[in-house]
């Protein structure tokens, strides 16, 4: 009785695992597809030069960063548990590069 009991909680844990890693990899290829998307868009948009270019930089600019939030939050698994530190060492950076670059700016601008 008891090692029927135990093989159906192996299924069901095994069952589970596996729906989580199906909803994971589908996350990842919807997070890939859409990462080739702009990709693709960044490369008509700048190819076929049907924006001005005063407007190409800073959509381009966006791009890049949904784009590397998209790579830190899915394919470096930021938003598992247990990763808050990682998490918060790379947005401490982002935030220091951020207030190197604006503070560059107002010096060269300013």
């Amino acid at each position: 009785m008891t090692d029927d009991s135990n093989v159906d909680v192996k299924d069901e844990s095994d069952s589970f695992r596996r729906q989580k890693s199906k909803e994971e990899m589908q996350k990842q290829v919807i997070s890939f597809a859409l990462m080739i998307v702009f990709t693709l868009i960044a490369f008509a948009m700048v190819a076929t030069e049907s924006i001005s270019r005063m407007y190409i930089m800073p959509i381009l600019f966006i791009m890049a960063i949904v784009q590397a939030g998209f790579q830190f939050y899915y394919f470096m698994h930021l938003k598992d548990k247990d990763h808050e530190m990682p998490a918060t060492l790379i947005f401490g950076g982002v935030w220091a590069a951020f207030l190197t670059l604006a503070g560059l700016m107002v010096i060269t601008w300013w």
